[in-house]
């Protein structure tokens, strides 16, 4: 991996920056974990039978972005990006996909997210999640995304080092 340029949440933020600023250095770190990888590095499975690699967590990220964030506060209908079934594993299996696609998809889910949470009034703001056919406040959003991202990036972390041998932050 190159140099660590991850900005870390405030020390002292509000609640508010605090939480957008712990999604932005997750959503960097899973970046990160993918830096100075080919495309087939990214397509490494993890072990057999399982279809986990770099580049699916990255596509499954796009789909936890769109699904909490559009789904919720914009467009229940909205479909997936890699399943029109709704179908969060599909994501895994990135055998035929690429940096560009994988990536050029998170990103634009990671932007329109952004946006959302900046428009938002407040964390009390309430849309409905599809699934469960509830309300949640961005608040419950955004920390249930931060969760995602955490735990993703732990898994982010062993597939690197079955990559390459890299490890680290």
């Amino acid at each position: 991996m190159t140099d660590d340029n991850r900005v870390g949440p405030p020390l002292t933020g509000s609640e508010r920056e605090t939480l957008r600023a712990f999604l932005d250095y997750h959503r960097a770190t899973l970046a990160m974990k993918c830096e100075g990888l080919d495309d087939d590095q990214l397509r490494q499975r993890s072990m057999d039978p399982s279809t986990l690699s770099l580049l699916g967590l990255v596509r499954h990220m796009a789909e936890v972005e769109r699904t909490w964030f559009r789904r919720v506060f914009e467009d229940n209908g909205i479909p997936l990006v890699w399943s029109d079934r709704i179908d969060f594993q599909a994501a895994y299996d990135a055998s035929a996909s690429t940096r560009a696609e994988a990536f050029g998809a998170w990103q634009a889910e990671v932007e329109h997210s952004r946006r959302i949470e900046r428009e938002a009034e407040s964390l009390d703001v309430t849309g409905v999640q599809p699934r469960w056919e509830q309300e949640v406040s961005l608040r419950m959003v955004m920390v249930h995304v931060l969760l995602e991202y955490g735990r993703h990036n732990g898994h982010a972390d062993f597939l690197r080092e079955g990559v390459d041998g890299t490890v680290g932050a």
